[in-house]
């Protein structure tokens, strides 16, 4: 049963490690769109490809909101519950084994 816990556990923390990367990926080219960065620059182009897979599905189901794109909030809040949510039951569970 313990190697199950532990198995629990480590999914749990990788999980918790690879989402806190995305968010700050996801702050990462929330800044770069600020300072108008050159597209082409690799750093630029890794920060679109991760997180535009995630970020056009919550584009096209929001309004027009004057301009301003709140769809890399609305993502941050997304991870945010998975990470509280997923991460927190994955070790309750683990406990209980």
């Amino acid at each position: 049963m313990f190697l199950l816990r532990n198995l629990l556990f480590a999914t749990a923390n990788v999980l918790d490690t690879v989402l806190g990367l995305y968010t700050l990926l996801i702050i990462g080219r929330v800044l770069v769109s600020w300072v108008g960065a050159d597209p082409y620059n690799p750093l630029v182009r890794l920060l679109v490809q991760a997180t535009e897979p995630a970020l056009r599905p919550i584009r096209r189901r929001l309004p027009f909101m004057g301009g301003i794109d709140f769809s890399p909030l609305i993502l941050i809040l997304a991870v945010a519950f998975v990470r509280q949510f997923l991460v927190a039951s994955l070790r309750d569970v683990a406990l209980l084994l």
